[in-house]
């Protein structure tokens, strides 16, 4: 039997952590829990479940879920966000896999949105696959620091597991608002950090875009008002990344640097 470690990143999460870390159980030979210095009882509820939890100041979400990972037991690892859970068909397939003897390097798995209470599967946001097994030892963290993904390495092989990677994400469309401008403000400083530059036009091309790949070829327009606000929010986060990292690189430029 194989035996996996599941890794969480936490901040604040004291109204649902309890259901991601139930969802693990009889899946997980252990769990990690990373917490930013959560102010509420976060790191009590994951302690109480049976986590080991460590905590470190947020430097970006890659970086706190490198961490974890260097912290597990087994170099397989399952990565999941306190507001996800596994799904009864995902569970059956996870159980499927660790009861083998040998796992593969990487597993894929579709997530499925759940926005103000109602399962979202337009807009962009189903399937949502995502690597969430790997291998440590030749997968890796990569990407930005706020869209951060697992990159498997030369040689590697991988699976697509059935069942869904549940995701709440979150409660109202200003909840979703927030979030997406949090994002925006981030993935434009790691642009900038990056080296990357942009024109003039580029915040209002991809707005454009976005909410039209979105609306009309992901079928957002089938969802009535709930799709035309996703797609709006979403295309508006795009035009706030272009524009804040238009504005670094016009600061930097008069600076000199």
């Amino acid at each position: 039997m194989a035996t996996i470690s599941a890794i969480v990143i936490t901040l604040n999460e004291e109204d649902r952590i309890g259901r991601c870390l139930k969802s693990l159980e009889g899946i997980a030979g252990e769990i990690v829990v990373v917490d930013s210095f959560s102010a509420d009882s976060t790191a009590e509820i994951c302690s109480d479940m049976g986590a080991r939890v460590y905590t470190r100041e947020f430097t970006g979400y890659r970086d706190q879920k490198e961490y974890a990972t260097s912290l597990a037991v087994n170099d397989h690892i399952i990565s999941i966000d306190a507001d996800e859970e596994i799904s009864p068909d995902l569970r059956r397939s996870l159980l499927m896999i660790i009861n083998q003897d040998t796992l593969r390097d990487y597993y894929t798995m579709n997530r499925l949105n759940i926005c103000c209470g109602k399962v979202v599967k337009h807009s962009g946001l189903y399937p949502d696959r995502k690597i969430r097994i790997f291998n440590r030892t030749n997968c890796r963290w990569g990407e930005y620091n706020v869209h951060e993904r697992v990159i498997p390495g030369k040689g590697t092989s991988g699976e697509h597991l059935k069942g869904n990677l549940i995701h709440h994400a979150y409660n109202s469309f200003d909840d979703f608002d927030r979030k997406i401008r949090h994002y925006s403000v981030i993935s434009a400083r790691e642009y900038h950090y990056a080296g990357k530059r942009t024109g003039p036009l580029a915040p209002y091309l991809h707005m454009s875009w976005r909410f039209f790949r979105n609306y009309f070829l992901r079928r957002g327009m089938f969802a009535g008002r709930c799709g035309y606000r996703i797609c709006s929010i979403t295309a508006k986060g795009v035009y706030l990344k272009y524009k804040e990292l238009r504005r670094l690189q016009k600061e930097q430029d008069r600076n000199g640097e």
